[in-house]
Parts: structure tokens; sequence; C-alpha cells
């Protein structure tokens, strides 16, 4: 599927604001193409990571989930839905809904995390929620700093077997994810502290949100 050029340019755009990102443009370039060709087909997207990875997950969604930087302004179709259904919200609702590009965290199943965690295995948590939710064509986002979050790889693994699309947001070495290819795609930022290499995965992200967000909601 061939997205729209303007799409394609947001790594330019991020590798400009900053230059050592250079070494990932082919990988940056695959995860856009990725997203943008799950959603293209009705799909949606998963997310996962631990700590401050955990905080991205949830930032990551809440770009996708509502508008970021583009109005999302509904349509006819869902102005007729809403007159028929709620007439006396229907304004107020066409008012203040947005567009969305779904997306789930898996970080936050507070009561099913804490269960599957007691009665079967804490490091499947993540994995046992991609066996539920995910389905193929679907994206799953891994994000470990190391690359070596046994969680993380544990759902990388279900969602490759279930055949959804691999995206991993790393350090330099890639860990165990790049070396085992865990994932279709990783992205191996260039640090290896991990401090850092969460400084550069926010506005990698944002990047990939930004380009979903384009390709849906520009013009």
């Amino acid at each position: 599927m061939e997205l729209k050029q303007t799409t394609l340019e947001k790594v330019e755009e991020l590798i400009a604001r900053y230059p050592a990102l250079a070494v990932c443009r082919a990988d940056l370039r695959a995860a856009v193409e990725a997203i943008c060709a799950s959603y293209h087909e009705g799909h949606k997207l998963l997310v996962c990571g631990n700590g401050g990875s955990a905080s991205d997950s949830e930032h990551i969604v809440g770009e996708l989930m509502k508008g970021f930087l583009l109005p999302r302004r509904l349509g006819e179709k869902e102005r007729q839905a809403f007159a028929a259904t709620c007439p006396d919200a229907a304004d107020y609702l066409l008012e203040n809904l947005q567009g969305t590009l779904p997306a789930i965290s898996l970080v936050n199943s507070v009561g099913l995390g804490t269960a599957f965690a007691n009665d079967q295995a804490p490091d499947l948590v993540f994995a046992q929620q991609v066996f539920g939710l995910g389905q193929a064509g679907d994206v799953l986002i891994g994000i470990s700093t190391s690359g070596n979050s046994g969680n993380v790889i544990y759902a990388l693994d279900v969602a490759r077997a279930k055949g959804l699309r691999t995206v991993a947001l790393t350090g330099e070495t890639g860990g165990r994810i790049a070396a085992e290819h865990r994932a279709e795609t990783v992205v191996r930022v260039p640090s290896r502290e991990t401090f850092k290499i969460q400084e550069y995965h926010l506005p990698v992200y944002h990047m990939l949100c930004i380009a979903a967000e384009n390709e849906f909601f520009g013009a």
C-alpha cells in the first residue's frame, strides 16, 4: 500500500530535529508503514512496556485515540447515527467527539493483570492480553529500553504467532529483541543509557502518532 508522501516525510522531519536518529531511518519508515497499513485494513494497535515505558505506552494511546495535531471532525455518517439514536445529545456529541485511531495500552488492566500474575505467570501478563485481544493484522508495539524485558518479549512472541505486525522500541544494542529477531521492526535509538533512550523514544513515538494521524486525517 502506498502511503501519502506527507506521511513518510514525518520521518525526515523527525531526523531533521534529532540528527542522531538518522541511523534508525529505515526502521522508522518500516514502523510508520506497518502502523498505517494496519489501520488502513481496519485493525488496531496494542502497546506495552515497563516503568517509564509503561507511561510511554499510555502516552501513545492518548495521542492516537483523540486529536493530536490535526482536527478530527466527525462526518455525515456519525451525524445521522446520533440524530437517529440520541437526537437531544447529537449536536453535543458531534461538537466534542473526535475521530480515533484505535489503540489499547496493555499496562492499565490492573484487575486482570494482578489476577493473572497471581494465578498463572507474572511475566505473561502482556502476552495473555495479546492472546485475548490481538488479531492478525493488528500492530503490537513493545517498548524496552534494554531490549531484554521478558514480559515484552513474550508479548511479541505471542503477537507474531497470532499474525500481528510487531514493532519494538529499544536502545542501541536492541538486546534479545534484536539479537533473537523477536520483532519484525526494531527501532534501536542511539544510546545505551536508560534515561537517554527514553528521551529518544518520546520524539520517536510522537512521530509515529503524527504520521498515522496525517495519513488518516491530513489533507
